[in-house]
């Protein structure tokens, strides 16, 4: 299921990742450097949806974040963040393109809890190109004649606008083997304005919320569940499921195999492989659709590949004021 934005003349699939968890500022501000056993963290994610479809969808995203004042205001720091996607789907191209600004502050609340506020700022451009769509005033009486004027006053159009966000995170760890975040952000903020014909039409508010534990099991064995959902408007979106990370060896160092399950309710389920080695990550994914778009795409619903690297001001943060949990 994708979230789209809906009026009475506008309908698009807003920008959405089955890897949400490594999509983290798109899900939440606050999540920008919240990084217990990092500094820093930059990555870059591919989707492709629906490519048996003849008009699929693609997405690329890119993001960097970082740690500031962190050793100087107690256990607490300032995160700091940008990020850009680009989106592309139907029959006329219509693209998405933005780039937003990230920042938020982690403040710990005695040894075992941490809030998190974020806010984003960002810059939005919509294309679509009317050449590689068919109107009716270029029906011949017996098909659709792409050199016949489509009434259209231009052949490719353009729009943008501003876009606002908020986010807040509560996370608890009580011990070095269990860790949980709870959280939930606001998109377009604003309300603005998005429209190919010079309307009023107004991008509504899109709400977040993800929930996500860190369990260690043994040495060898991380359980990540998590829950992630979504809505604009009428349009809505829900995954859960579950990642698990093998260690070879028990040492971090040597490498870890990652295996994962999710559900998107009511539309598909998601198969998730990768591999770790030290400080970078790489996972793929693949939705398997269940729901009546079945029969058209034969359950070939999306293909993603994400690359994370996160990194380090100083050689051990062991040294660190702050109780969070260490995997």
């Amino acid at each position: 299921m994708a979230i789209a934005g809906s009026a009475a003349n506008s309908h698009a699939q807003g920008i959405h990742f089955s890897q949400y968890w490594n999509a983290p500022l798109l899900a939440n501000p606050a999540n920008t450097a919240l990084l217990p056993d990092a500094s820093y963290r930059v990555g870059a994610q591919y989707r492709q949806q629906w490519a048996s479809i003849p008009v699929p969808y693609t997405t690329v995203s890119a993001f960097g974040e970082a740690q500031l004042l962190r050793g100087i205001e107690g256990s607490n720091w300032l995160g700091v963040g940008g990020a850009f996607w680009t989106d592309r789907a139907g029959a006329g191209q219509l693209e998405q393109t933005r780039g937003d600004l990230f920042v938020a502050y982690h403040l710990q609340v005695g040894d075992k809890q941490m809030i998190s506020l974020g806010a984003s700022a960002g810059i939005v451009q919509r294309r679509v190109d009317f050449s590689q769509l068919t109107f009716d005033q270029q029906w011949d009486g017996f098909q659709f004649d792409n050199a016949l004027k489509s009434g259209e006053p231009a052949d490719v159009r353009q729009t943008g606008y501003t876009d606002l966000g908020l986010g807040l995170n509560y996370a608890f760890f009580p011990n070095e083997n269990f860790y949980l975040k709870i959280g939930g952000g606001v998109g377009h903020l604003n309300q603005p304005v998005e429209t190919f014909y010079g309307t009023s039409h107004k991008v509504g508010l899109r709400s977040t919320g993800n929930a996500e534990a860190i369990i260690r099991i043994s040495p060898t064995v991380i359980l990540t569940p998590s829950v992630y959902f979504t809505t604009q408007q009428s349009a809505w979106e829900g995954l859960y499921g579950t990642l698990a990370q093998f260690r070879i060896g028990g040492d971090a160092a040597a490498g870890s195999f990652i295996v994962g399950a999710f559900h998107r309710w009511g539309d598909a389920v998601v198969g998730v492989a990768g591999y770790q080695w030290g400080d970078v990550r790489i996972t793929s994914s693949y939705d398997y659709t269940l729901s009546s778009l079945k029969t058209a795409n034969n359950g070939r619903g999306a293909f993603e590949m994400a690359l994370v690297y996160q990194g380090h001001y100083k050689k051990d943060l062991r040294d660190s004021k702050f109780a969070c949990p260490r995997f």
